[in-house]
């Protein structure tokens, strides 16, 4: 008897891999409606992005190869996983690209693959599909390309020259985390020095000024404390200038990495995704709302609390500066009022040019943000 394998197609390809792309769950957490990804009518994934107009655009989201030869304990697809494995091409990323951009069905390219052969390798086949774009096809557009771990730093600058945004993961606030996950990867010179090297490629007033950068945590696989990762955060937006850090909480079942101890992934799938949410939480706290990493509050094991936000936490622990006078508060003072984000506390000061705030209802619509704000101020 002959076995006969059947090579799959492009279509079939993308069906693998799209579904396979959603390991990588960077853009998954946010504030709006239209912030999160989510699935096309073809079963792609489909991603929103902030452009640096300010506008909003959707990003197809595939992985070029489901190959790899890492090791990651967490991933499934990981090299000793038994999972049906497949590669795009260089001319067929770009065309299934393409395909999607002249329906009007997304208007950018968010491309990441895993480890084929080498680093290099895979960072060949990842530049080559935005050079074929670039270059040939007069591509002009959003393209996020994930830089793979170890790469050289001539893979690294040509990414960026071709790329609106780069990341590279950095996976766990530090190294000895890294080495329960993985044998292979090493911290510093596959992981840290590369993004230091995208911060001075990519900072304020260089040749590539306009390219962002991006990281990721997988949150729960090494066994680490929220306090770890929030310190590693801060030295990310402090002294590197990332414009974005994501978390993505590991889920138990996927790969066989869970780290047993006090800080490993929980059983219940709730709080496994609220620890994430914390953690964006956070990373608002201290992009938007003005708060340092001596402002964010953990509990004995040093982690974040699942029941209190990160913003009420750091209120309840300082009486003393509350209630906010509505009438004479700062923006910033205002910003730590929990219940009130950028865009009611912009409300307030917008209404205040035109009268005093006498009640709750000056503010907006009544719900449970400004219930829970009403405690903290005062007319």
């Amino acid at each position: 008897m002959v076995g006969i394998v059947s090579k799959p197609d492009t279509q079939r390809k993308l069906e693998i891999l799209s579904a396979d792309s959603q390991y990588d769950l960077a853009c998954a957490c946010g504030t709006g409606r239209d912030e999160h990804r989510r699935r096309s009518s073809e079963g792609r994934w489909i991603y929103p992005v902030t452009l640096a107009s300010g506008g909003k655009s959707v990003l197809l989201k595939t992985l070029l190869s489901n190959v790899c030869t890492s090791d990651c304990k967490y991933c499934p697809l990981r090299e000793q996983q038994d999972i049906r494995r497949c590669t795009l091409g260089v001319e067929e990323a770009a065309n299934v690209f393409l395909d999607y951009y002249s329906r009007r069905k997304v208007h950018g390219l968010f491309l990441s693959s895993g480890v084929i052969g080498s680093p290099d390798a895979t960072m060949e086949r990842l530049n080559g599909v935005a050079k074929l774009l670039r270059r040939k096809h007069k591509f002009k557009g959003y393209i996020h390309l994930k830089v793979i771990p170890g790469a050289a730093d001539a893979a690294i600058e040509e990414a960026v020259s071709l790329a609106s945004a780069v990341s590279l993961n950095i996976e766990t606030p530090g190294e000895s985390y890294l080495r329960k996950l993985s044998s292979r990867k090493r911290y510093i010179e596959d992981i840290i020095e590369p993004i230091k090297l995208i911060s001075r490629l990519t900072g304020r007033g260089s040749r590539y000024g306009r390219v962002k950068q991006t990281t990721q945590f997988m949150v729960g696989a090494a066994g680490e404390a929220d306090r770890e990762i929030v310190r590693y955060m801060f030295g990310l937006y402090d002294r590197l200038r990332l414009q974005r850090v994501y978390f993505s909480a590991y889920q138990r079942g996927l790969g066989d990495g869970a780290i047993a101890g006090e800080n490993a992934a929980p059983n219940n799938a709730a709080d496994v995704f609220m620890r994430e949410h914390r953690l964006y939480q956070v990373d608002f706290l201290l992009r938007k709302y003005g708060f340092a990493e001596s402002d964010i509050l953990f509990g004995p094991n040093g982690n974040l609390s699942l029941t209190v936000d990160p913003k009420e936490t750091w209120a309840r622990m300082h009486p003393e500066a509350y209630p906010v006078e509505i009438n004479r508060a700062s923006r910033l003072e205002l910003l730590r009022v929990p219940g009130l984000g950028p865009v009611s506390v912009k409300r307030i000061l917008e209404r205040r040019r035109r009268g005093r705030l006498t009640r709750l209802e000056d503010i907006g619509r009544a719900g449970a943000r400004l219930e829970k704000a009403a405690k903290y101020l005062s007319f």
